[in-house]
């Protein structure tokens, strides 16, 4: 089952259910899936794109909770931690740390990397093989040790 059909299922459930927080998110994640396949690509997307789209409203929604917090809000900061967490639900599984700072540490001896100034040679390759699988700030601050050891 492809994540729109699932998206799908789960908007109708969350109807019968009148659970309208929930169906507010899900209609976000449909809504960006539409427009994704009918923006000239034929009307299919890929899996890849799918989880792009869902981690892009997830760290959308975690920014604007996190602002929330900071300006006070708590009330419509609520609103935004439950949307972000019926959201993660669609995303791909996320590799530990552990297991991207391997795969980084092992990338960076293949690159020959030494030093804080190869920072901008290996996140290109690094962020190719590992996007979609980790967070963009959890690389970059593994990166950034590694190279300063």
């Amino acid at each position: 089952m492809s994540l729109t059909e699932r998206i799908n299922e789960d908007i109708k459930a969350a109807m019968k259910a009148r659970e309208s927080d929930k169906l507010a998110a899900l209609r976000d994640i449909k809504a960006k899936l539409i427009i994704e396949a009918t923006s000239g690509t034929g009307g299919e997307i890929s899996e890849d794109t799918e989880n792009k789209i869902v981690m892009k409203l997830y760290k959308q929604r975690i920014d604007t909770y996190d602002l929330y917090i900071k300006e006070g809000r708590e009330d419509l900061a609520v609103d935004e931690k439950f949307q972000a967490e019926v959201i993660a639900a669609y995303m791909p599984e996320m590799m530990s740390e552990d297991e991207v700072r391997k795969l980084i540490q092992e990338k960076l001896a293949a690159m020959g990397a030494t030093g804080p100034q190869d920072m901008g040679k290996v996140m290109g390759p690094i962020m190719g093989q590992l996007n979609g699988k980790a967070d963009g700030k959890l690389i970059s601050t593994i990166v950034k040790e590694e190279l300063n050891k």
